[in-house]
C-alpha cells in the first residue's frame, strides 16, 4: 500500500504509525500551503505541558495561494535557536536525547531556504533513525480523486484540530506530567524510547 500524505514538520507519532504499515510514501508536492497545520508546526511536551513549535514563513500570510514547495522560511526571527533551546529544556534529561540530538541539530544547521526541503530532510532522518526502509516519492500534479486502489489518500487527515479516531495511542513513559500526553511529535517518542520506538509503532 502506498501512503499519500502531505509533508509535515517533525510529524506526530501517528504519521509514522501509518508510515510503518505502508510500502512507500507518496508526498504531496503540488498542493497549496495550508496555515495552522502540521506543515510548519509540531507539538512537544515541556514542564509547562504541551507546547507548539512553529516555523515562521515568509509567504504564508499572503492572500494568494502558494504552492507548498515555494514557501520560504523566515530566518530573521531566529526560530532555530528558540526551537533548539526549547528542545534542550524539554528533553535534555530524556534517556536518548544525546543519542539523537546531534542528527536533528545538523538538519537545522543546514538552514534550507524552503519549508518543504526542511521537512523532507527531517522526514528522511526520522525514517532512518526508526529503521523504516520506506521509499519517498513525490506527486507530479495535484489530483483530488485518487483512482489507484493501491494508494491510501491520507492528506489532511492528521491535523492539530482533528483528534485521531482510528488510532489508539498507547501510553509510554514521558519526561513530564502525571498524565500521558498524546498527539506529540515523533521527537518525544525517539528521545524517551530510543531504539524501542519502532517496537512501539508495531
Amino acid at each position: 500500500m502506498i501512503l499519500l500524505t502531505e509533508i509535515q514538520y517533525n510529524p506526530p507519532i501517528q504519521y509514522f504509525w501509518h508510515a510503518f504499515r505502508s510500502d512507500s510514501l507518496l508526498i504531496e508536492a503540488q498542493e497549496n500551503y495550508i496555515k495552522q497545520s502540521y506543515r510548519n508546526r509540531c507539538h512537544i511536551l515541556t514542564a509547562q505541558g504541551t507546547q507548539v513549535l512553529s516555523v515562521p514563513v515568509l509567504r504564508g500570510g499572503s492572500k494568494h495561494k502558494t504552492r507548498i514547495t515555494e514557501i520560504e522560511i523566515d530566518y530573521s526571527q531566529k526560530w532555530c535557536n528558540v526551537h533548539w533551546r526549547t528542545l534542550q529544556a524539554a528533553y535534555g534529561r530524556a534517556p536518548y536525547f544525546e543519542f539523537y540530538s546531534d542528527y536533528i541539530r545538523e538538519v537545522y544547521a543546514r538552514q534550507p531556504k524552503f519549508l518543504f526541503d526542511l521537512n523532507v530532510d527531517l522526514l528522511r532522518l526520522y525514517l532512518k533513525l526508526l529503521k523504516l526502509n520506506k521509499q519517498l516519492h513525490f506527486t507530479d500534479d495535484y489530483t483530488v480523486e485518487i483512482p489507484a486502489a493501491a494508494v491510501q489518500d491520507f492528506r489532511n487527515r492528521i491535523h492539530p484540530k482533528i483528534h485521531p479516531d482510528n488510532l489508539h495511542i498507547k501510553p509510554y513513559k514521558q519526561v513530564f506530567g502525571k498524565h500521558f500526553a498524546p498527539e506529540l511529535s515523533i521527537i518525544d517518542l525517539l528521545f524517551t524510547q530510543g531504539p524501542a520506538s519502532v517496537l512501539y509503532l508495531q
